[in-house]
């Protein structure tokens, strides 16, 4: 069953890093170094989380905010073991 996961683009970065929160409701924070132009930005993300995550490129899909930097993803796999690692990442909330 697909799960839903909502993240904060920040690119351009002096690294990538996917961790911490931020917002209301809490989002993820994906920083790429990847400039946000022609989907560049986008493809760093999945690739990113895919290693965070432990999953495969193709198992996120992007549904909702592909030109913003506010984005909701449908990711495969297994839901209870998603979340988990969703709240690890997550840990404090940070600020942009």
């Amino acid at each position: 069953m697909p799960f839903l996961l909502e993240i904060r683009v920040r690119p351009n970065t002096s690294r990538n890093k996917v961790g911490g929160s931020v917002g209301e409701p809490p989002r993820l924070v994906v920083a790429v170094q990847a400039p946000a132009v022609d989907g560049k930005a986008n493809q760093a993300v999945i690739k990113e989380l895919a290693n965070a995550f432990n999953l495969r490129a193709r198992d996120f899909t992007i549904v909702f905010g592909e030109l913003g930097r506010d984005k909701r993803l449908l990711v495969e796999g297994d839901k209870k073991t998603l979340q988990a690692k969703l709240e690890e990442l997550m840990g404090e909330p940070t600020l942009l």
